[in-house]
């Protein structure tokens, strides 16, 4: 995907600026959503099969995300690359400006505030946890739970539930 300019804002406007790219991106580090049929029933905006599979091969072509080949009846998974992990700190950005500036649910604005509370180092463990999820990087030890853990179990608190027994939370809002 060639810009339109040389400016380096439009280059990154023009890959994720549009509403549903961002939420895909969302849906796939913090929900583990890999798969066309996940991402559509678990986007809680609801989008559209039509958009969703546009936006799939965008974030492809733009070397966001990668499709695996699917077998004969097996569905096709997607994976985020390297430029696709680095879009979180990106996404966390927005989320802190939604949480300021934007009302929402407790329950789904717990996440953002934990990844703000816990700052940049957050973050940086977030990544490293996409990278073995996604890029089969080898595991870095961490003591205590892990960060996908840590949100599962804030997003658990402001729900008023017990901590759940999975390791992937929805994403956040």
């Amino acid at each position: 995907m060639e810009p339109r300019s040389g400016c380096p804002i439009n280059a990154a406007v023009e890959v994720l600026g549009d509403r549903w790219s961002m939420l895909v991106l969302r849906d796939v580090i913090f929900g583990d959503r890999r798969h066309f049929r996940a991402l559509l029933t678990g986007s809680v905006e609801g989008i559209a099969s039509n958009i969703l599979a546009d936006r799939l091969v965008r974030l492809v072509e733009a070397g966001l995300l990668t499709r695996g080949t699917a077998a004969r009846g097996q569905r096709a998974r997607y994976s985020l690359t390297e430029a696709g992990i680095q879009t979180l700190p990106i996404i966390h950005a927005l989320g802190n400006w939604g949480l300021d500036w934007r009302p929402g649910s407790e329950e789904l604005r717990s996440r953002q505030r934990l990844m703000r509370e816990e700052g940049p180092a957050f973050i940086e463990e977030l990544m490293d946890e996409l990278r073995v999820r996604h890029l089969g990087a080898p595991p870095k030890p961490h003591d205590g739970p892990g960060p996908f853990d840590r949100l599962a179990a804030a997003h658990a608190a402001a729900a008023g539930q017990e901590h759940p027994d999975r390791r992937r939370p929805d994403p956040p809002a």
